[in-house]
């Protein structure tokens, strides 16, 4: 066992692990980004037939009923495999949503049809992390008006969980009469986002409680991001320590140059801390709410910082040819910078720790 996972999360790492580089190889990521598709409909079958669209709701709602240390090591394996298939909001802050604020009734009506695969539901609490130009939703008699920028799961969401200016959450059908939604193109063909632009939509609102549910899922979103960085970092790593040892220059492995040892060594080095922080993180928000939101910060500004390092050293060691669609490094390249930013970039975050801490004047 390593870093603390118990055996039962070893056992779910090994099989969504096993069951991505069946459904998931490299020839298949590409083809959906070739085809302008961030869902396959192949790997999002292969999820659901092994539980994952309900990790995280409970037993009594027909889910597994697991924590979000569990979706943490879920969504490392995602990330290796630049998996294109909805689960940030889809299996993990969708339901936590509806656990979080959710009354008795809508938790009965819902998270049955979200374990089941029967619904589909994106996440739009970009604003609530930060506000740009002005863009935001207000709520106003049950109806919503405003710009959500970055939905997340974007592509075929049956349903959404909206964020207001208040920090309040709310349900919308993405059906619904003064909904206009606008798919947005990012550095990340693997991952699907979107603009909802409402004028008076007929919304459902969750419970008022000040915005703690908001902040919740602010961050839980920021530990599995961490957690896709993670698993994609690692990827590239090993995939640069494999070409060192197999490309020849002057008659010898590259491996065998002080100066590529050097670099490998060195996105090793500093990959391998943030393994520990990425885990506890979760761990936290699941145990120890005191403390969840600041350790997440630290676990997104980390592995924010240090997988662009990696990123862009592997692509290094593998000179020339890191560039070519060939290899597909681009790939993780792109998902570590989708991480890195989304739910706030690692200065937003760094920010964010200092005001919980009281080091800085609240915003």
């Amino acid at each position: 066992m390593d870093f603390g996972l118990s055996p039962e999360q070893e056992m779910l790492r090994d099989t969504v692990g096993r069951c991505l580089a069946e459904t998931c190889p490299l020839d298949h990521v590409r083809s959906c980004s070739e085809t302008g598709s961030a869902v396959s409909d192949q790997v999002m079958a292969a999820l659901h037939d092994i539980g994952l669209t309900g990790l995280l709701v409970p037993e009594v709602h027909g889910g597994l009923g697991m924590t979000l240390l569990d979706a943490a090591v879920v969504a490392e394996q995602l990330g290796r495999a630049v998996a294109p298939a909805p689960f940030l909001a889809l299996s993990v802050l969708a339901p936590l949503a509806l656990m979080l604020a959710g009354s008795a009734a809508q938790q009965a009506e819902w998270l049955p049809r979200i374990a089941s695969g029967a619904v589909r539901f994106g996440v739009a609490i970009a604003g609530i992390v930060e506000e740009r130009d002005g863009v935001r939703v207000r709520a106003d008699g049950g109806r919503l008006t405003g710009t959500a920028l970055f939905a997340l799961d974007f592509a075929g969401a049956d349903y959404f969980i909206v964020g207001d200016v208040s920090g309040r959450l709310h349900l919308l059908a993405a059906a619904s009469t003064g909904v206009e939604r606008i798919a947005l193109q990012t550095i990340d063909t693997t991952r699907s986002i979107g603009e909802l632009r409402l004028t008076g939509a007929i919304a459902e609102p969750l419970a008022d409680d000040g915005g703690l549910a908001a902040r919740r899922l602010r961050d839980a979103g920021r530990v599995l991001l961490a957690a896709d960085s993670l698993g994609a970092g690692e990827a590239m790593i090993e995939k640069a320590v494999a070409y060192a040892g197999e490309r020849e220059q002057f008659g010898r492995v590259i491996g065998s140059f002080q100066a590529v040892k050097h670099m490998c060594a060195e996105m090793a080095a500093r990959h391998e801390p943030c393994r520990a922080l990425v885990w506890y993180a979760a761990h936290a928000f699941d145990t120890n709410p005191e403390e969840a939101a600041l350790v997440a910060c630290h676990a997104k500004s980390l592995t924010g910082e240090v997988h662009r390092f990696v990123a862009r050293t592997a692509t290094e060691v593998h000179g020339g040819m890191g560039f070519t669609d060939l290899l597909g490094l681009h790939f993780w390249f792109k998902r570590i910078g989708f991480d890195r930013q989304v739910l706030g970039g690692p200065e937003r975050v760094r920010s964010d720790a200092a005001q919980l801490q009281g080091l800085t004047a609240t915003t």
